[in-house]
């Protein structure tokens, strides 16, 4: 797109909850089965001219997303619904309208833990790296944390 949008072009309504126009749904990772329930929505990114992707995630009641870290960080506002997640060491309680940064090589893990879904929007680079999952002494080193060790899935 160029900066000489027309309204049509600037404005992406949301016809219903948490939906906006011609923004598609999306698998949450194509090739990957550590996670449960969650999809992805591509808000703002490359075809917006930004340096950044804003992206909204659901995870279903129950549901979590992958346990990864990377060199990107990332900045997460909770817009639905209730959760907690896994950053770094730490395993937070997550309410609307929370705030989460996720640094650089942090252990990172959503999950929704209420009756409803637990969606959000996280930005990020448009230029970042690939997720990295733990190896099998790095999930043993983090789950011995009693705290960490109850919250993780994988």
């Amino acid at each position: 797109m160029t900066d000489a949008r027309t309204a049509t072009e600037a404005l992406r309504g949301q016809p219903e909850p948490y939906r906006w126009e011609g923004v598609a749904e999306l698998a949450y990772k194509e090739h990957d089965t550590t996670f449960r329930g969650v999809t992805r929505r591509v808000l703002f990114g490359a075809d917006d001219d930004q340096a950044v992707e804003v992206r909204y995630f659901e995870v279903a009641p129950g549901g979590w997303s992958t346990l990864e870290h990377h060199a990107h960080t990332h900045q997460v506002v909770v817009l639905r619904g209730s959760g907690a997640c896994l950053v770094g060491d730490r395993v937070l309680p997550l309410r609307q309208h929370d705030l989460v940064f996720v640094p650089a090589w942090a252990w990172h893990q959503f999950r929704a833990t209420g009756d409803e879904p637990l969606g959000f929007q996280c930005i990020v680079p448009l230029d970042r790296d690939r997720p990295v999952l733990p190896t099998d002494d790095e999930l043993a080193a983090m789950t011995a944390d009693p705290d960490v060790a109850a919250f993780v899935r994988h």
